[in-house]
């Protein structure tokens, strides 16, 4: 009976999760492995002469190749900077559409819908804003701001990528803000009220504790999407001027399909999985630690 019974889980098992499992390893696992194994070797990716170099993949990138270094640079800013004002900003939208505001549930669908534009198409939106918008507002209104060469010049263009990033993913943490603060207790920030709380002390001492696993999501997917990001760049400044914003996915892509040396590229991409994996390993570990039961 107990065997007919086993026999009856595996093969359950094996009707529903089998051709998911299928086709994850087709998609995922197997190119996987197999980057794993091109990254040791020295390939151009059409042939079939694959040469096996071992190491000196890995010892080429992370000693004499400056453009992967100054792309990896370029990155960490711009994750960092993302993921700092992102979630502020998040947070702030999702503080302020908590209210009993009339329109709250309007302003929370417009704040969401830059999140549901693809990356490439809003790269493009925003290369005519920054290119042909603001210049012709500076011209009509001798504004600074906007007549600054915004995607010619290094800085200026790394300032454009954190605007169009931070304003297309802010909306989709917003909504996760929402749903953390929809689950804090009202008695709680009422007690801490009447016994003389300012909001800010309500905020940090009651509020942000109690919505750490929403803190800990936004954070995990903000410090991703930074990391990966390559649509926005491709489309909006193509890693220039002079490769200053070139992010580590556009150059593992350069690697590997422009200067034909898949070997060297997959190594990159190797490396790149192994920091990022560790990265939001060590901050999902970190905010774990500091959530609160409710």
């Amino acid at each position: 009976m107990k065997a007919k019974q086993r026999l009856s889980g595996m093969l359950q098992q094996t009707v529903f999760v089998g051709p998911a499992f299928l086709f994850f390893s087709l998609i995922v696992l197997v190119p996987f492995l197999m980057s794993m194994y091109y990254s040791f070797t020295e390939w151009n990716g059409v042939t079939s002469n694959v040469k096996w170099i071992g190491l000196d993949n890995f010892r080429q990138i992370l000693t004499t190749d400056k453009d992967f270094h100054k792309a990896f640079w370029f990155t960490t800013r711009f994750t960092v900077t993302n993921v700092i004002l992102a979630n502020l900003l998040g947070f702030s939208l999702a503080l302020l559409l908590s209210q009993a505001l009339k329109t709250r549930n309007v302003l929370r669908t417009v704040f969401f819908l830059p999140n549901v534009i693809g990356g490439l198409l809003l790269g493009f939106i925003w290369q005519f804003i920054f290119i042909k918008g603001f210049s012709t507002i500076g011209e009509l209104t001798q504004i600074a701001f906007f007549q600054l060469p915004w995607l010619g010049d290094a800085p200026t263009a790394f300032w454009g990528l954190i605007i169009v990033s931070v304003w297309q993913t802010a909306g989709y943490l917003m909504v996760i803000y929402i749903a953390g603060l929809a689950n804090v207790p009202k008695e709680l920030t009422e007690a801490a009220t009447i016994d003389g709380a300012t909001r800010w002390q309500a905020l940090r001492h009651i509020t942000i504790p109690m919505i750490m696993p929403s803190v800990t999501v936004c954070l995990f997917l903000t410090i991703s999407w930074a990391f990966k990001m390559y649509d926005l760049n491709v489309s909006l400044t193509q890693g220039g001027p002079f490769n200053s914003t070139q992010s580590v996915a556009l150059n593992i892509y350069e690697e590997a399909f422009r200067n034909n040396r898949y070997g060297l590229g997959t190594a990159k991409a190797f490396i790149f999985f192994i920091v990022v994996a560790l990265i939001t390993l060590i901050q999902v570990s970190l905010t774990k630690k500091k959530e609160v039961e409710v």
